[in-house]
């Protein structure tokens, strides 16, 4: 049900380009899921395989990486604020919410390149071991992800400002709503069997 009460269709879903269009991205996140889930598991082939060295436990900062997870996931509820501005036809609180989730993506990738610049400074490198370079292939490739979804959001702000609310428009926002709380997905499962993991093993 719409905020105004009716049983119509969200906007993003009123066209059939954009049925079509939603169906498949969600089809390019199950091709995602492949992606990351073939990362993972060369990851845990290569665990512990550090060579000379450090291991993860020497290096992996508990406050770090508890700080990053919570940036994530509040951007993921920032972001999930900015569809529901998006459903109530506001674009200011859609843009206010998602120019917030952006911040939040920002310091996250902020945080993550320091980590890999005190790694690196410590030893592990992408070339130190087997470990490593699963590491950071891993990490890396969600980094990326994040670093390509802030990018989309932002020239999707420059798009909203001259457009406001269409039915293109609502059905980019909802798209790229999809794509980031797919990330905060991925990095719970990075969270708990990389950083939790390698703590404690």
């Amino acid at each position: 049900m719409n905020a105004d009460g009716s049983n119509a269709k969200p906007l993003e879903y009123q066209t059939k380009e954009g049925q079509l269009n939603i169906l498949g991205f969600w089809i390019f996140l199950a091709a995602e899921i492949v992606l990351f889930s073939t990362l993972f598991a060369t990851y845990a082939v290569l665990f512990n395989r550090t060579a000379d060295a450090p291991p993860p436990a020497e290096l992996f900062e508990p406050g770090t990486v508890l700080v990053m997870t919570f940036i994530l996931l509040t951007s993921s509820f920032t972001c999930g604020i900015a569809i529901h501005g998006m459903r109530r036809g506001s674009v200011k609180g859609l843009m206010t919410w998602l120019i917030i989730t952006l911040i939040l993506g920002l310091s996250f990738l902020g945080f993550e390149i320091y980590e890999f610049v005190h790694y690196a400074g410590e030893g592990a490198t992408l070339q130190s071991s087997a470990f490593w370079s699963a590491f950071y292939i891993l990490a890396g490739t969600h980094g990326v992800h994040v670093t390509l979804g802030i990018g989309w959001a932002t020239l999707l702000l420059v798009q909203l400002a001259q457009r406001g609310i269409t039915s293109v428009t609502s059905r980019k926002v909802f798209i790229i709503g999809l794509y980031w709380h797919f990330l905060d997905v991925i990095w719970i499962f990075i969270f708990t069997g990389v950083y939790l993991i390698g703590m404690v093993v």
